[in-house]
């Protein structure tokens, strides 16, 4: 659902870097570091929401917690509607342009007009940005592990081809 960002006042309320808002719901049992807790405080924005856990109870606490992850059963997120994914399931799936192998998803990537897969090329080099468009992705198969795009789309055909 996020990451635990740097602390919010001295209750050990914290601000939530990289959110999914929709997974961030008062009373959800979370799980951050190695421990399990439930959420008693939402506060702030879906932009920038401020949460306090059960049993963090100051500043001090909250900064321990700095970075680390915070997840939540799948059982409990909502379901996505047709062509959606969440981001742990594109991550590891190979990127072709028909048979022509691009590379893995390494991780998906909030910009600001969309969300794109930051791919590790298979032949070396500095990684891809695949934007979640509909022109440059044909199309996603999650269970398969395969996701198709157009290379030409992305500028990168003729490079591909040498």
């Amino acid at each position: 659902m996020g990451r635990v960002g740097r602390a919010h006042g001295l209750d050990g309320s914290f601000y939530v870097t990289r959110p999914r808002p929709a997974l961030i719901v008062l009373g959800e049992e979370l799980t951050v570091g190695e421990r399990t807790a439930r959420i008693v405080r939402r506060a702030g924005t879906d932009k920038r929401p401020i949460v306090r856990l059960e049993g963090v109870s100051d500043r001090e606490s909250a900064e321990l917690l700095r970075g680390m992850d915070l997840t939540v059963r799948a059982s409990t997120a909502p379901t996505l509607q047709e062509g959606e994914w969440w981001a742990h399931e594109l991550e590891g799936c190979e990127v072709f342009d028909g048979e022509r192998l691009l590379g893995t998803v390494k991780r998906m990537v909030e910009l600001p007009s969309c969300e794109a897969l930051e791919v590790v090329p298979a032949q070396g080099g500095g990684e891809v940005m695949v934007p979640m468009v509909k022109d440059a992705v044909r199309s996603v198969e999650a269970k398969e592990r395969r996701i198709d795009v157009d290379l030409d789309f992305l500028g990168l055909g003729e490079e591909e081809r040498q």
